[in-house]
Parts: C-alpha cells; sequence; structure tokens
C-alpha cells in the first residue's frame, strides 16, 4: 500500500492559493484513476483506489489533512498506525516557494525549510517519507510571501499549472512501484512539447492542414485577389 498526501488548508476560502496545491495535486491523481468518493478517516478527507503500476497494481491511499496545514502530520500518524505503515510508505505533495513556478522536485527525507506543514509530519512520523515539492515560486520580496503563498493562483499560472497536475496524474503509477526517477522523467516528457512552445512565444505550430490553406507570396500577388488588385489601381497598375 502506498499514500499519497496531499498538503493544504481545508474549506473554499483556501482552494486555489499556491499553499493548497498538494490537495489539488492528490486531486488530480484521484479523479484520473477513479478512487472512491471523499469520507472523513484520520482527521483527513480520505479517498481509496488502485495503482496500476509497471511492477503490479498496488493499492492507494489518498489523504488530505482537515487539521489545516500546522498540524498535517496528526492526520499521517493516524493513517500509519491503522495501517501498520512506515514512514517510507508515504509520498507527500507540497508547494515549494524556493522553486520556480512549474518545476518539480522528488526526494526522500530532508528537512522542512522553513513549511510548517512538513515540519509538523517530521515530528509525527520521521523524516523518511518521499517528497514531490512543487514550485510555486518566489515573489522576490520577502514581505510579499505571505500575499503569494496565501493567494490564488492567477489565470496566468493555469498555463503551467494544469498541464503539470495532468502529468502528475498519469505518471502517479510510477510512484507506487518506488521509482521516483521515472516519476519525474516521465513528467519532464510529457510536459516538454508544451514548454518548447511557450518558450517559443507561446504561437502555436501550424498544422499540415494550415499550411496548405496558408497563401504563398506568389498566391498572394496574383490577379483576382481583391488585396492586391485594390493596390494595383492605386498604383495605376491596371
Amino acid at each position: 500500500m502506498i499514500v499519497l498526501a496531499g498538503l493544504g488548508n481545508p474549506g473554499e476560502k483556501y482552494a486555489h492559493h499556491r499553499h493548497n496545491v498538494g490537495f489539488m495535486a492528490v486531486d488530480a491523481i484521484a479523479d484520473a484513476y477513479g478512487f472512491s468518493v471523499p469520507r472523513e478517516k484520520f482527521h483527513a478527507q480520505m479517498r481509496e483506489g488502485f495503482l496500476d503500476a509497471p511492477g503490479g497494481r498496488k493499492k492507494a491511499i489518498i489523504l488530505k489533512p482537515l487539521t489545516h496545514m500546522n498540524d498535517s502530520g496528526r492526520s499521517l500518524r493516524a493513517a500509519a498506525d491503522f495501517f501498520k505503515l512506515d514512514a517510507e510508505d508515504f509520498v507527500v505533495f507540497y508547494d515549494e516557494l524556493d522553486l520556480a513556478a512549474g518545476k518539480l522536485r522528488v526526494k526522500t527525507g530532508g528537512g522542512a525549510a522553513g513549511h510548517n506543514g512538513i515540519r509538523s509530519i517530521d515530528s509525527h512520523l520521521g523524516n523518511d517519507f518521499r517528497r514531490v515539492r512543487i514550485g510555486i515560486g518566489h515573489p522576490g520580496d520577502k514581505s510579499k510571501v505571505t500575499n503569494h503563498v496565501l493567494g490564488n493562483f492567477s489565470k496566468i499560472d493555469h498555463d503551467w499549472l494544469d498541464p503539470l497536475l495532468s502529468a502528475m496524474a498519469k505518471a502517479a503509477p510510477f510512484l507506487a512501484d518506488s521509482d521516483d526517477q521515472r516519476f519525474s522523467s516521465d513528467i519532464a516528457q510529457r510536459l516538454a512539447p508544451a514548454r518548447k512552445e511557450r518558450q517559443a512565444g507561446g504561437k502555436p505550430k501550424l498544422n499540415n492542414d494550415s499550411a496548405a490553406k496558408a497563401p504563398s507570396e506568389e498566391q498572394s500577388d496574383a490577379p483576382g485577389n481583391p488585396f492586391t488588385d485594390a493596390f494595383r489601381k492605386l498604383l495605376g497598375r491596371q
């Protein structure tokens, strides 16, 4: 069994905050694989299902602690005691201020780096759990950090956020195999085309049909074209 725990704050007023991206990530996974409807257990919203990993089908639990971020560890500890799980059986998804927006890092263990949700889990479960750190970017000014973290994702953020959540959901079975490297590389491959397009200025590429319909320079200057006909009349060419 694997437990995929997302960190965030419960309640509609927090639902779209950057600090709640961990909730968004596990929701995307649960929805993609048809997990059970949510029910309250272990001081959390829990969903159950299966991930068809390359190494075989594995039961998975989704947890979204309802204790608020700063006390998230209490929920994970309750689930660990009930299912007799170790810290290594948990994967925790959460926001990372010091990663560029849209970047992803996966690791086992480490410090809390000022994240109160992770600090709480460390105190209840130890720090040997796996972490999926989701970059939300830094506002560049320390005085703006609180409003940034506890602010909603902007409309333009969804250009990278929505594809990232979808890619994480598709790659989730690799986490069930404890293949964190394959999880990361699969996400990178899925996001590569969209990133290249944004780097090129965000202009969509023409498909073959569109290219065929685009007039050539020779065609646009041919007689019968209303724009070039008018231009010729203006110059006295007709």
